[in-house]
């Protein structure tokens, strides 16, 4: 039992490292490719990776299968499995083009803190689900508001245009978490990530050719950031949130993997030299004390 309460904490952080340093990677490649080449041949990776997953899986499945006699829905499943892939992928692919335009315009601790934001719109946009918010999530949605003014407000940063695409990238994940969480339940979670990696990728690759001029020698520059972002991002981060998440709290397992903010504020300073300013760290502190603040389970505080 103990082994097993350590493993997920541990493999959902190394999610959240994986994701906050993949920041920095997105923020280099931009010097090499533009935006909707970077994300076609980081998807097209990513969902190449989860291939060999999907194959080893697909055996142990059939293994287990010939010791039980009969099996759920398997025509259903693979409908789901199909129909989520592509409406998550279209929605990735939204919020992935928004994230890595802003990148360019904005550095990479304030893009971790403004794209962790989702992590409270997603119970506001849950509301037209018929998904209720308890008192404190409206408190932390609140604290969170001041910190993005903060952050993005004053001083001399104030709000760029890479903070409002960045920003836009927040609520259209929000919908892709969403999304995910209606169609995980009944399709098979490693094939859809697959599907929406392959769906994201070819919408990024016709974008690509439509509004950017993609150039081989570019991209090889790029080979490391692109492979990070495609191998470890998407293949390794996704591949380790499913088994982290395994008979895991959800709201804890959001909770550690909002790290991935702080990751990138680390991974900023540490790779980019990248520094904040007093009122960017008030900031930063004020988002990541509501995102803390909204994933408390509603029977802490609710106990009469």
């Amino acid at each position: 039992m103990e082994k097993k309460s350590f493993k997920n904490p541990i493999l959902l952080t190394i999610t959240a490292a994986i994701w906050g340093f993949a920041f920095v990677a997105q923020s280099v490649g931009m010097e090499y490719v533009e935006p909707f080449t970077f994300n076609c041949i980081r998807n097209l990776i990513g969902a190449a990776v989860l291939v060999p997953v999907i194959l080893i899986l697909g055996r142990l499945e059939k293994a287990e299968e010939k010791g039980n006699a009969a099996g759920g829905s398997p025509r259903g499943e693979k409908i789901m499995t199909l129909v989520g892939g592509i409406c998550c992928g279209a929605l990735l692919f939204i919020s992935s083009g928004a994230q890595q335009i802003g990148m360019q315009y904005t550095t990479v601790g304030k893009a971790g803190f403004i794209t962790a934001i989702y992590i409270i719109l997603v119970p506001i946009l849950g509301l037209f689900f018929k998904k209720k918010c308890g008192i404190l999530v409206w408190f932390s949605v609140v604290l969170a508001m001041v910190g993005f003014y903060f952050l993005t407000m004053m001083g001399e940063s104030s709000f760029t245009k890479g903070d409002a695409y960045v920003l836009v990238c927040a609520f259209m994940f929000s919908g892709h978490i969403l999304c995910v969480d209606y169609f995980a339940p009944r399709a098979n979670g490693v094939k859809m990530a697959c599907i929406q990696f392959f769906v994201c990728g070819i919408l990024s690759g016709t974008a690509m050719f439509i509004r950017e001029n993609p150039s081989l020698p570019d991209i090889c520059r790029a080979w490391g950031p692109i492979l990070y972002a495609g191998v470890l991002s998407c293949g390794v981060g996704y591949t380790l949130q499913i088994i982290g998440q395994k008979n895991f709290n959800p709201a804890i397992a959001a909770l550690i993997m909002s790290l991935e903010s702080v990751f990138s504020v680390l991974a900023g300073w540490l790779l980019l030299h990248e520094a904040l300013s007093v009122h960017e760290a008030i900031g930063c502190v004020l988002i990541f004390g509501g995102i803390i603040l909204a994933q408390i389970p509603k029977e802490w505080y609710s106990k009469s």
